[in-house]
Formats: C-alpha cells, sequence, structure tokens
C-alpha cells in the first residue's frame, strides 16, 4: 500500500471545517460571555444556560455517538458467536438517555448545579467530591485514549499514514478549539461531526451492499454461509452477564459529566429532558448504518477482494471491520467519506470527555475545595491549563493502545458501581451523609475490583458462580466471570450507603455516640462548616446568606436553594438536646 494523497486531502479539508467551526463557536462564547453578563468560565462550562433543542439534541448525540460506538456496533455485529443480540450499545445507550431525562435531568437543571459533582460537594463535602472526581476523571480520560487509539488505527487501514501522526492531530485539532471556545466550540462542532458521521457512512453502505463479494444479507441473518448468521444468539449459561452488561450501558451511561454538561447548559428544565429524549432517538438512528456494516462483513467472501485471506477473523481484526470494509468493499472516494465519518465520531467524543474532566475540576476540585476566593480569570486559565493536560494525558495513553480498551472498561465499571449509587443517594434518598458514602465507595470499588478484569489480565479475588478459565488472551489464561457481579457491586454500594448513612444517624442522633466523634462533621453539628462553606459565611450560630463567589443575578436564586443543605437542619430536629449544644 502507498499514502492515498486523496485521502489525506479530504482529511485535511474535513479538519479545516471542523476548525473554522471550533474558532466561530469561540468566538460567539466570548461575545455572549460579555454581552449576557454571564461568568467567562460558565459559559465554557455550560455555555451561559442557552443551548437550544436544534443544537442541544446534536451535541447530546454526538457524545454518544462516537468512534467505540460506531466501530463497537459494527464489532459485535461482525465477529462470530455475538451477532446482533450482543450489539446492546445502541439500545443501552438510549435507554440510559431516556432514564436521564425522566428522572435526572429535572432536578439537575433545575437545581442551577454547574457540573456533576455540585450535589455531592453540597451533600457530602469537599473530600468526598474529590474522592467521587476520581472514578470520573478515569472513565473520561480513558474514554477519550480509547476512541483517539482507535481513530488513529482507522486512518491507517484506508490512508495507510502513521497511526501516532493521526492520532496527535486529531488529538491537537480538538484540544485547540476546546480550549478556545468550551461548550460553545463542542456543541456547534458536534454539529457538523453528527452530520458527517451520518452522510458519511450511509453514502458507503449501498456501494458496500452492491459488491459482487457480499452475499445478501437479509440471508445471511439467519443462515451460515460464510460465518455464522449476524443476527446472533444469547445462549442461556450467558443470559445473566448479557443483563450485566445492558445494566451497565442503561444505569451506567447516567452519571457521566459530558452527559450533565448538556443537561445543564440547556436553556430550561424542560428543555434539558426534550433533549435526553431527542438523543435517545437519535443513537438508535444513527446505530442502523453500523449494524448494516456489520451485517456486510459477516456477509462478504473476502477472498474475491483485496483484502483476501484468511479474513478479519483469521487475521484478528475483527475491531476494525468498520474500516476494513469501507477500504475494500467501496471506491476508494467513497471510503474517503466515511473515514471522514471515523473521525467526526471520534473528535466529537474527544472533545467532549476532555471538556468535561476539565470543567470538574476546575470548579469542584480546584474553586470549591482548594481555593474558594479565586477570581473568574483565574477559573478560566485552570480549565484551560487542564484542558490541555488532560487532552495531552489522553493522547499519551492513545498511543499504548494495548491495554486502553481494558483501562475503559474498567473505569466505566466504576462510573456504574460507585458513582450511580451515589448519585441515586443524593437526589432521591433522605438521610445519607459522608460515612454512609464512604462506606458505599469502599464497597463498590472492592467488590468490582474482586471480580477481575480479563482486558488487563487482572485476575479475580472471588470466583463467582459460572466462572470459567479463558483461554483465548494468550499465553496467560484468565478466569471470566458469567455471575452478574457488577451489578452486584453496585446495588451493595447503594445498601451500604444508606445503611450506614441511616446507622451512624442513629447513633448520633439517639446519644449512643457524642457528638465530638462526629468527625466529618456531617451528622451532628447544626450547619456543618464541612459541607457548606464552600457557598455561605457562618457567622457563630447565624448563617449569614453571603456568597463566597459571585452569583449572577438570574442564578442566584436557583445556586443559592441548590447549595442550602437541607438535611443538616432537618437530621437535628428530634433531639432538643443535640440542639441546644448547636447553639452554645
Amino acid at each position: 500500500m502507498t499514502v492515498h494523497i486523496d485521502g489525506i486531502a479530504a482529511i485535511v479539508l474535513f479538519y479545516l471545517l471542523i476548525l473554522f467551526v471550533g474558532l466561530w463557536a469561540a468566538w460567539k462564547s466570548k461575545n455572549t460571555s460579555m454581552e449576557g453578563a454571564i461568568d467567562r468560565s460558565e459559559a465554557i462550562m455550560i455555555g451561559g444556560r442557552d443551548i437550544g433543542l436544534l443544537v442541544g439534541g446534536f451535541t447530546m448525540t454526538a457524545t454518544w455517538v462516537g468512534g467505540g460506538y460506531i466501530n463497537g456496533t459494527a464489532e459485535a455485529v461482525y465477529v462470530p458467536g455475538y451477532g446482533l443480540a450482543w450489539a446492546q450499545a445502541p439500545f443501552g445507550y438510549a435507554l440510559s438517555l431516556v432514564i436521564g431525562g425522566l428522572f435526572f435531568a429535572k432536578p439537575m437543571r433545575s437545581r442551577g448545579y454547574v457540573t456533576m459533582l455540585d450535589p455531592f460537594q453540597q451533600m457530602y463535602g469537599k473530600r468526598m467530591g474529590g474522592l467521587l472526581f476520581i472514578p470520573a476523571l478515569m472513565g473520561e480520560i480513558f474514554w477519550s485514549a480509547a476512541i483517539l487509539s482507535a481513530l488513529g488505527a482507522t486512518l491507517s487501514v484506508i490512508v495507510d499514514i502513521n497511526i501516532n501522526i493521526s492520532v496527535v492531530i486529531s488529538a491537537v485539532i480538538a484540544v485547540l478549539y476546546t480550549l478556545i471556545g468550551g461548550l460553545y466550540s463542542v456543541a456547534y462542532t458536534d454539529v457538523v461531526q453528527l452530520f458527517c458521521i451520518f452522510l458519511g457512512l450511509w453514502i458507503s453502505i449501498p456501494f458496500a451492499l452492491l459488491n459482487p463479494a457480499v452475499t445478501d444479507i437479509i440471508v445471511t441473518a439467519n443462515q451460515e454461509v460464510y460465518q455464522e448468521p449476524w443476527v446472533g444468539n444469547i445462549h442461556s449459561k450467558d443470559i445473566l452477564i448479557w443483563i450485566d452488561n445492558f445494566l451497565l450501558l442503561m444505569l451506567g451511561g447516567i452519571p457521566w459529566q459530558v452527559y450533565f454538561q448538556r443537561v445543564l447548559s440547556a436553556s430550561s428544565a424542560t428543555y434539558a429532558q426534550v433533549l435526553s429524549f431527542l438523543a435517545a432517538f437519535g443513537c438508535v438512528l444513527m446505530a442502523i448504518p453500523s449494524v448494516l456494516i456489520g451485517a456486510i462483513g459477516t456477509s462478504t467472501d473476502w477472498n474475491q477482494t483485496s483484502y483476501g485471506l484468511p479474513g478479519p477473523i483469521g487475521k484478528n481484526e475483527t475491531d476494525m471491520i468498520l474500516p476494513i470494509v469501507l477500504q475494500h468493499l467501496c471506491p476508494p472516494y467513497i471510503s474517503f467519506f466515511g473515514l471522514g465519518a471515523v473521525s467526526a465520531a471520534v473528535m466529537s467524543s474527544a472533545d467532549s470527555s476532555i471538556l468535561s474532566a476539565s470543567s470538574m475540576f476546575a470548579r469542584n476540585i480546584y474553586h470549591l475545595a482548594l481555593r474558594q476566593e479565586a477570581t473568574d480569570k483565574e477559573i478560566v486559565w485552570v480549565m484551560r491549563i487542564t484542558i490541555f493536560l488532560f487532552g495531552g494525558a489522553a493522547t499519551s495513553m492513545a498511543l499504548l493502545a494495548q491495554s486502553i480498551y481494558g483501562l475503559w472498561y474498567l473505569s466505566s465499571d466504576l462510573v456504574y458501581v460507585i458513582i450511580f449509587p451515589q448519585l441515586i443517594s443524593v437526589l432521591f434518598v433522605k438521610g445519607t451523609n459522608t460515612y454512609g458514602s464512604i462506606a458505599g465507595y469502599i464497597i463498590g470499588l472492592l467488590l468490582r475490583i474482586s471480580g477481575g478484569e480479563p482486558y488487563l489480565h487482572m485476575q479475580p479475588f472471588i470466583c463467582y458462580p459460572g466462572c470459567y478459565l479463558d483461554h483465548s488472551f494468550g499465553d496467560n489464561p484468565v478466569y471470566v466471570q458469567r455471575f452478574p457481579f457488577k451489578t452486584m457491586a453496585m446495588l451493595f454500594s447503594f445498601l451500604g450507603n444508606t445503611g450506614v448513612s441511616y446507622l451512624v444517624k442513629y447513633l448520633f442522633v439517639s446519644g449512643i455516640l457524642p457528638p465530638k466523634l462526629d468527625f466529618l462533621d456531617s451528622v451532628v453539628s447544626k450547619h456543618s462548616k464541612e459541607i457548606m462553606d464552600k457557598t455561605f459565611l457562618m457567622n457563630q450560630d447565624n448563617i449569614t446568606l453571603s456568597e463566597l463567589v459571585h452569583v449572577n443575578p438570574k442564578h442566584s436564586a436557583s445556586v443559592s436553594a441548590a447549595f442550602t443543605n437541607k438535611e443538616a437542619f432537618e437530621d437535628i430536629a428530634p433531639n432538643p438536646e443535640l440542639s441546644k449544644s448547636g447553639n452554645d
């Protein structure tokens, strides 16, 4: 193979288009923050809360429809023994958006939060917020690294350029317009990128379907021609693990900053819900071409193509089935359109994850936990620095591609096992406190790690029912779990949070434990300084509703309500002795 000049020219034009839109959106962001009297940092994080339905629907859909989404869906359909029955991402993520819209979008948006970690710091304090930042950060960074790595491999297949160069260039462009424009740049480039994904893949499909080497996919759906039917099936022994993975996608797809960043940028709580529903429909719609490409790969006699034998399965390239189909079953100029689609999908997810990670760090770690007196300009510069650092970290990891997917699987599991039950507790369960939150965190972490991780060759500490030794991982076989231990870990994490919270509350309120043992200041103290010092000044036994940080007039009511810890007031009411001690 030689380098395809036409393909490189097409990619350069595409990247220039994305960069132009990103810079234009950055200019719009700057003007909006100046004219609307809103903080520049808020404009970068949540776009000034004025993202409409059209742009909002596109950007929320594009956040999930990334390179891993379209490549992974095609791979799942193509791999023998899996097929469409195991392509869970489209329906799993779509349902996560529906559930998020029904139950999570409205309370988060109506309370005026700025990041996903705000309610945790409000209720559990800055230290707990810092702990929860760790799995959230891991998920975002490893996700970005995984999809950048996928893009590099795709570019190398179609235009035969160096993987490392393609990864670095893609990351630099995504970081550049995110660095300058924040959410506005990410949102408006998502519109272009989603259009490119849809157009690029659908243009390619007719050419691939009509290739002489491809058998009718309707026939191969239920009949074995070159390999097992692409519809696939679920064996009875795998039902529990199928359910476990599906619940992970459906519920674990909710507690991500990339999702809540769109929710919190909506112009109203109702719009935030509608955006979620629109994105759910968009996720299913955008998965259709990937499913068809996977089916085409299953229906192809590779000996009749330029790819030759053995096929992608024999060469262990099943994860690259989408670019392989574009390269070997479509004319070159058509495959370049498809390449643009993959590039668009990757950049639309990578920029979102990098911005989300930097937003949480700048607001929840640097501003609210470390430096409450920081100016808006200072916060903006912290965001810019962390966008650069996190983007660099993701790019560096992408260049070490062998273990990235395993790390991403593990970090995604931690988001499901640790953050999701914490989010349920902080939004919907009355009376949870920092002690319960810490207990739930530790329980979820230990139970998840105990099950091992095959992609990282991490052997389990506990072999749950159905565990077996898998020899498909090379010279080092790994035990694989069939028991739904991830969902079990999530449930135990939730029960640990609520159980320990109510137990500790009972022990203090009943007088079994003296108030001085409340070292986290989350149960006994009437006005917990650990929890409330980020928003309110305290003067002896009175709370002065003076705010430590500037709040825009149009948001002051919602922000004030959001950071008032009502539980801190209600928990103490039943015990007059503790109330008295709180006023002494």
